[in-house]
Parts: C-alpha cells; sequence; structure tokens
C-alpha cells in the first residue's frame, strides 16, 4: 500500500457554468450499475425532488429490497420487462415489452414532472436492438438531448452505446476486479437484488 498525503488545498477550480440537468450512465462489467443509480435517487428524494425508476429487465410484480424500500419512501419504481433474456419465453414479447416501456420513461422525461428519471438496464434492449422498430438508438439520444433542461436521466447497464456515452456529461464505468459467483458464491438477498 502506498501512503499519501492529504491536499492541503483543493484539487479543482470551482465551475462557472449554470446548474442543468445532466445524462449520467454507469456502465460497465463490474458490480455497482444500479446500486449507483439508487443512491442518486435517494439522494434526490432527500432534496425533495421527484423522481421516477423505470427497470427494463424486471417484472412489474417484481419485490426485490429496492422496489420495498422506495415503496416505503414514496419514490415510483415501475418492473417494465419480463425478466433477462435468458428466462425468457418469447423474445419478441420481450422486445415488445421493452418498446413499450421506452414510451413510458419517454413520457415521463418529456413532461419535466420529474428532477430525475432512471432507466435501469436500459442499454440491454437497445444493444439486443430491441429498440430498433421503435426508432432505436437516434431516437433515445434525440430524446435525451429534447429534454427539458432541468430533468437528470440516470442510465445504467453494460456496454452502453457510444452514442450515448458521447452526449452524457457523466460516465462511470464500472470495472470487475473480483467477484463472489466467479468462486461460486450464488447471489444473495440485499446484495444482488
Amino acid at each position: 500500500m502506498h501512503i499519501e498525503t492529504p491536499p492541503s488545498e483543493k484539487p479543482y477550480d470551482k465551475p462557472e457554468g449554470e446548474r442543468r440537468g445532466l445524462v449520467i450512465v454507469n456502465t460497465g462489467d463490474g458490480k455497482g450499475k444500479s446500486t449507483a443509480a439508487f443512491g442518486l435517487a435517494l439522494r434526490a428524494h432527500g432534496r425533495g425532488k421527484t423522481v421516477k425508476i423505470f427497470q427494463f429487465m424486471k417484472v412489474p410484480t417484481a419485490r426485490f429490497g429496492e422496489h420495498r424500500m422506495f415503496d416505503k419512501l414514496g419514490i415510483p419504481i415501475v418492473g417494465l420487462g419480463d425478466g433477462f433474456s435468458w428466462k425468457s419465453q418469447d423474445l419478441e414479447h420481450s422486445a415488445q415489452l421493452a418498446r413499450e416501456g421506452w414510451a413510458k420513461a419517454k413520457a415521463a422525461i418529456q413532461s419535466g414532472e420529474y428532477f430525475m428519471v432512471v432507466l435501469d438496464e436500459f442499454t440491454y434492449p437497445l444493444i439486443y436492438g430491441w429498440m430498433e422498430p421503435a426508432g432505436g438508438v437516434e431516437e433515445v439520444v434525440q430524446t435525451l438531448f429534447d429534454r427539458p433542461s432541468h430533468v437528470h436521466v440516470v442510465i445504467t447497464g453494460r456496454r452502453c452505446p457510444p452514442e450515448i456515452i458521447e452526449l452524457a456529461e457523466t460516465v462511470t464505468e464500472m470495472t470487475k476486479i473480483k467477484h463472489a459467483f466467479n468462486i461460486g458464491i450464488p447471489a444473495q438477498r440485499g446484495i444482488e437484488d
């Protein structure tokens, strides 16, 4: 381990730009993409801001830990999918659900009613080509570009399309160093759900 001296001066200058809505992307193969997005949602809610979360792969009846907590806090979280693709019985149905979900998320973004809209696991419908009949990544980029200036949009999922990365103001790539799953430890409630 390398010991560092704590900085004695602020390591940056205060930005001079205006405050406005951001596009924030959490991508990569490491754990924590959704967790980080949910942390932002909690932070915004704690400041009295309106938040809505759309989960593109979770089923509407999902009751994972985040659903239980967000329900208690009054933060709407909407499951739009039918589970991950390897669990799907009909991929065309999964694609249709993704397109219908995008229409709902797009309306929420465009409405200007929300300070933050989270599009959890949204990269998957994009990279699987499920959004192509609905305008594909180009429509998503245009929607993000044209959104009301105060609306923050947080997108999670692996392999985020470069067009969205280019548009986003903040992009974090989670890098997997180690994961318990790779040494035979199964997913655990309260950690992976």
